[in-house]
């Protein structure tokens, strides 16, 4: 994929994930396939704080060329951070704008910048475009995790929700 379908992929991420959670019934938003999996709610939860890692990411690459990077562990956050009963809509709202503020920037940089790196911890030199081929496809890695989710519940009899229940009302 050349980098303006990149591009673009990355720009639509935010409605390819309103309409992944469109086709979704609420009910089974906090039903947990696995002890260890996520929930389609902390499925969407997880996307503004990994976006706000691309976000900074994205912006050391452009505006510090060379510098390393920190990684996170998104099992912690998910679990110390109460993901299983966060606000869905303040999150797909702050999801949206860091991609929008994103999307805006790497449209104008620099084709200079684009050869730009950081040092990742596990995963090495990310330039640019390597961060764009990542954050890319994220959000269709997940929307392919929640139509996992909700296979799993379907086939399990659409269990009702007992661990937290369902507490987000109104459109995404």
């Amino acid at each position: 994929m050349n980098r303006e379908a990149l591009i673009r992929t990355y720009a639509d991420g935010p409605a390819r994930l309103k309409e992944t959670l469109e086709s979704l019934p609420r009910e089974m938003w906090d039903y947990k396939p696995s002890p260890t999996a996520w929930s389609v709610r902390e499925i969407i939860i997880h996307m503004p704080d990994s976006e706000a890692s691309g976000y900074v990411r994205c912006r050391k690459i452009i505006a510090q060329n060379g510098v390393s990077v920190d990684t996170y562990d998104q099992d912690a956050w998910a679990s110390r951070l109460g993901y299983q009963s966060a606000d869905i809509e303040a999150a797909l709202e702050l999801f949206r704008l860091m991609r929008i503020a994103t999307v805006n920037l790497i449209k104008t940089v620099a084709e200079s910048s684009w050869a730009n790196c950081v040092h990742h911890p596990d995963d090495g030199k990310m330039t640019l475009d390597i961060w764009l081929e990542a954050y890319a496809h994220h959000v269709t890695k997940h929307c392919e995790q929640m139509r996992r989710n909700m296979a799993v519940w379907e086939a399990a009899g659409r269990p009702s929700n007992t661990a937290t229940g369902s507490r987000d009302r109104g459109s995404i």
